[in-house]
């Protein structure tokens, strides 16, 4: 069930810049806040498709990014590998195991590093903002 929180943030966000608050624009939300795992533009597009085929690639494609710059979403890109987008809203944060032929992505959360990381940071004197780990390598299916 999409978060009504994450809906007024995004809604929040759409009217500071100026923008109406569509019914597509919901019903790509909608499908995004519903979906699992990390996904392609591509991805979301044949989700909302199925249902809307009166909304376009392009429409997708803009609402995914004023859903990162409004904070509920966020771009993951590898290289030149398409980008990747996650929900970030209401989602503790993790790191990401990636792998280097398939593409998986793998969300994993360990406590130690978490400590480690701000440790090195306290050691050099040095505040941390945000952070991120991708650890790249070959799933137990490429292998």
């Amino acid at each position: 069930m999409p978060s009504v929180e994450a809906k007024d943030i995004f809604s929040g966000h759409i009217k500071e810049k100026g923008l109406r608050n569509t019914r597509q624009r919901e019903i790509i939300l909608d499908a995004f806040l519903s979906s699992k795992k990390h996904i392609t533009v591509e991805d979301l597009f044949n989700i909302v498709k199925k249902k809307h085929p009166e909304i376009g690639y392009a429409t997708v494609h803009r609402n995914l990014k004023l859903m990162c710059e409004s904070g509920l979403a966020e771009e993951i890109k590898i290289g030149t590998s398409k980008a990747k987008y996650e929900l970030k809203y209401g989602h503790e944060h993790h790191d990401h195991l990636i792998c280097l032929n398939c593409g998986t992505f793998i969300e994993v959360n360990d406590e130690k590093i978490e400590k480690l990381q701000d440790k090195l940071a306290e050691q050099k004197d040095f505040q941390p903002v945000r952070h991120k780990l991708e650890i790249f390598g070959f799933c137990n299916k490429c292998r």
